[in-house]
């Protein structure tokens, strides 16, 4: 009986080891457990606190505490603002302080009121589509289209955010609620009941989120859509546009040519290339605008408002342009010509530089006019081209007439032979202008076409007058209306040599005859002091 008792005994024993070890062994895998999930949740968090929607819902959170604290100092200040006595007024004053702070602070939080993310569940407004009405505005309106979808993408982005976010926090659930179950430890029931409102209400925002984002999707694609059509049809307007200024450059270069072919002369074909490129640029700006401006009418009134105050300021702008207009239509004065503008007593003589829309660049040059009454010259003058309407201006070599009439007058005594003075006058002239005479028959000639020539004989012309105190012997030839005073000296000084080689011809120039007795004469000579050393007549 002993043995069996002690055999019982040692079985016991042996069961109740054997139980100990079951029970230790299972508390160990447990522990282990635990600190296995707790690590997993600690990495969750460090997640959770580096993300910003987290932050975001937090001051959501900052602002409902101080919402419900300003609640109750209301209902605490209303109260106490009701008792008498010191104290209360002193704490219902410190209470309304309180209520002013809480104020302030709700209003520095207030895009979080209505949402957990604040602000961020709105998407960026799409914004009135831009007006494509011309080539630059497409710019515009491609650059709205990629901040519309940059604004998709970011708000997808932030969708995508919320639902990981969701999951993390729908993760730390679970990690809690095994913890809790294992360890049956308060702190994992109450983060669990706060987790869940959490999760609820970023559950909730991803829905909204989702169904905003679906919305705002359909929203841009539908404008984007519309605005890529407007920048289709402006492009097919700009491509339009620039095809007819393609075919108009064309036909002016087609102009330019055909001039060149027939204006052999190098300044009207300046003139005429200028003139093509004027209307060509008048035909595209009114192209362009009328192309444009939406309502022309609009313009046209605006405008006939506006003209009676503009030709009043720039009258004189405006003459210059029809000034402009009709020297290059009318061909009266060339690029190359030499003219002669004549304004308040003021000569100008040279050839024409340039002709632009308001001014006339005439560059002087030596001629007899410089010569008897500027005396100087080389200077470029920009006379305006409303002078054309007001002013004389004389043309040298109108259509092409490159030569002129110039005259030169040399007096001779009644004495002279006056009928052999003109021969050796005529003889000299014909001489030396020949050469003109017969470029001017040839180019006369062609002038008669288009023109009435009333004399067109250009042999040189010698004439001889009686004036007050000699005769005056005048002779008249054409020379090169840019090289008069050349041809001018070399004719002068041969008359001058002739005509004092004749025995019979006697050069005049102003004299005085002085009688001082009878029968005595003293020339005009002689009353020059001191001359070849005698005396004359006022010598005492």
């Amino acid at each position: 009986m002993k043995n069996i008792i002690k055999y019982l005994f040692i079985l016991t024993t042996l069961i109740t080891s054997l139980y100990s070890v079951d029970e230790t062994k299972e508390s160990i895998d447990t522990t282990t457990k635990i600190v296995e999930l707790q690590a997993e949740l600690n990495e969750v968090n460090k997640e959770l606190e580096r993300n910003i929607w987290i932050t975001r819902y937090n001051n959501y959170l900052t602002y409902r505490k101080i919402e419900k604290e300003l609640v109750q100092i209301r209902k605490d200040a209303k109260k106490y603002g009701r008792w008498k006595g010191e104290k209360y007024k002193e704490l219902s004053y410190q209470l309304n302080n309180k209520i002013r702070i809480k104020e302030n602070e709700l209003e520095f939080i207030s895009e979080y009121k209505d949402s957990p993310i604040g602000k961020q569940i709105t998407p960026a407004p799409i914004g009135k589509a831009p007006s494509v009405t011309n080539p630059f505005s497409i710019i515009e309106a491609l650059s709205y289209i990629q901040i519309l979808s940059e604004n998709v993408d970011n708000y997808n982005q932030t969708k995508k955010e919320l639902v990981k976010l969701a999951d993390e926090i729908n993760q730390k659930i679970n990690l809690s609620s095994i913890l809790f179950s294992l360890t049956n430890d308060k702190i994992f029931k109450e983060e669990l009941d706060q987790l869940e409102l959490e999760l609820k209400n970023f559950n909730m925002v991803v829905d909204i989120v989702s169904t905003t984002e679906e919305v705002y999707g359909k929203k841009v694609r539908q404008t984007t859509r519309e605005v890529k059509d407007t920048i289709s049809e402006e492009v097919w307007r700009t491509g339009k546009l620039l095809i007819i200024m393609i075919v108009l450059f064309l036909i002016s270069f087609g102009v330019k040519i055909a001039v060149k072919k027939y204006i052999e002369d190098d300044d009207k074909h300046y003139s005429s290339n200028k003139l093509i490129n004027f209307v060509f640029i008048v035909v595209i700006v009114f192209i362009l605008l009328f192309s444009y401006i939406d309502n022309v009418s609009y313009l046209v009134t605006i405008l006939g408002f506006a003209s009676a105050g503009i030709a009043i300021a720039l009258k004189d702008w405006f003459m210059s342009m029809f000034g402009w207009m009709a020297i290059m239509t009318s061909g009266a004065i060339g690029v190359g010509d030499r003219i002669k503008v004549v304004r308040d007593g003021v000569e100008v003589v040279g050839d024409v530089l340039d002709i632009t829309l308001f001014k006339i660049a005439v560059r002087e040059d030596i001629t007899l006019t410089s010569y008897m009454k500027n005396r100087r010259t080389g200077r470029v003058i920009f006379i305006p081209n409303n002078y054309i309407f007001t002013d004389m201006i004389a043309n040298y070599t109108f259509d092409g007439l490159r030569t002129v009439w110039d005259g030169i007058d040399i007096h001779i005594t009644f004495e002279s032979n006056h009928k052999k003075a003109v021969e050796l006058a005529k003889a000299i002239v014909q001489n030396h202008a020949k050469g003109y005479t017969d470029l001017t028959k040839k180019r006369l000639q062609k002038m008669r076409k288009k023109y009435v020539l009333r004399s067109a004989n250009p042999e040189p012309r010698i004439f001889a007058f009686a004036e007050s105190y000699s005769i005056v012997i005048s002779s008249w030839y054409y020379t090169n209306s840019h090289a008069t005073l050349a041809l001018r000296s070399t004719i002068s000084m041969e008359i001058l040599e002739a005509f004092k080689s004749a025995d019979d011809i006697t050069i005049a120039y102003p004299t005085q005859t002085i009688n001082v007795a009878r029968n005595t004469q003293v020339d005009g000579e002689h009353l020059i002091p001191n001359i070849d050393g005698t005396k004359s007549l006022f010598d005492s």
